[in-house]
């Protein structure tokens, strides 16, 4: 199946970002790509962190959403959008939204939904961020099935950025039978730098799984700058394609066979004692 990681540098516009998208989408498609994922805020990094909280959207319904659902179908692509910001139930004060990923099918139906479970925290005593101040954690895991061309059923585990620090969630996947971890993401580029492929290159050798990971690279108008580097990597942790910097297309082909063959060879998904 060949599958593509769409990197983005967002602005605050959300119709620039939105037409962004769109052209690399309709790149990815024209490659072949039957899954493309598009990085973490996707549609919006503003100046400021609250500055998501008024394009929070009811989940199935909104112009983001839309727009996702009509780029799925109007492909025929399985797509994942990236995160955008959901409302959360029970909060009428508007304060937080939680930071989802949607897959979409290629009928444009909303096959899963993933709301980011671990919030980034980081000060250097330089840069700080803290999203609790306007996110409100998930709490459930999320799989899907995607039925590709060659007739493998792929399990799909849903991811978000600093996701990526916590193990216990893609062993979760592992042992629930996932062969693909997504991971959309807007890494800073000062933990970028230290941490990203091997993090990614971990993620993919101790689950013997695929790994795809969408990020946003380059310099945002807020002068946030995000570490880029979007990547396919192997069950082996090979590097299969990636990207430095800017916006562009990451495409590779995944192989299952390739992976039932790995996990043979290397049972270790099956010498697990806790």
């Amino acid at each position: 199946m060949k599958v593509a990681a769409i990197q983005m540098v967002s602005t605050g516009d959300v119709a620039d970002n939105l037409a962004q998208a769109a052209t690399l989408l309709a790149q990815a498609a024209h490659a072949g790509a039957e899954l493309a994922v598009l990085p973490e805020y996707f549609c919006l990094i503003g100046r400021h962190d609250s500055d998501k909280l008024a394009l929070q959207e009811a989940f199935g319904s909104g112009p983001i959403q839309d727009f996702l659902a009509g780029q799925a179908s109007q492909y025929g692509l399985w797509l994942v959008g990236g995160t955008l910001p959901l409302r959360t139930e029970g909060d009428d004060s508007g304060t937080h939204v939680f930071n989802s990923s949607l897959a979409f099918d290629p009928q444009g139906q909303c096959a899963a939904r993933y709301d980011k479970m671990h919030l980034f925290r980081f000060d250097n005593g330089t840069e700080a961020y803290d999203e609790s101040r306007v996110l409100q954690a998930g709490s459930v895991p999320a799989q899907f099935a995607l039925p590709s061309r060659d007739g493998h059923r792929w399990n799909i585990g849903l991811s978000v950025c600093y996701d990526l620090r916590f193990a216990e969630l893609y062993r979760h996947y592992a042992a629930s039978g996932a062969d693909l971890l997504l991971v959309p993401s807007a890494f800073t580029h000062t933990t970028g730098a230290a941490h990203w492929e091997v993090l990614l290159r971990a993620r993919a050798i101790e689950n013997l799984s695929y790994v795809l990971a969408a990020a946003q690279g380059g310099t945002h108008p807020s002068g946030r700058q995000t570490w880029g580097q979007s990547i396919v990597i192997d069950p082996w942790g090979a590097v299969l394609a990636q990207q430095a910097q800017g916006p562009g297309v990451v495409v590779a082909d995944i192989d299952a066979a390739a992976l039932a063959q790995r996990r043979v060879q290397l049972p270790a998904l099956q010498h697990r004692l806790l």
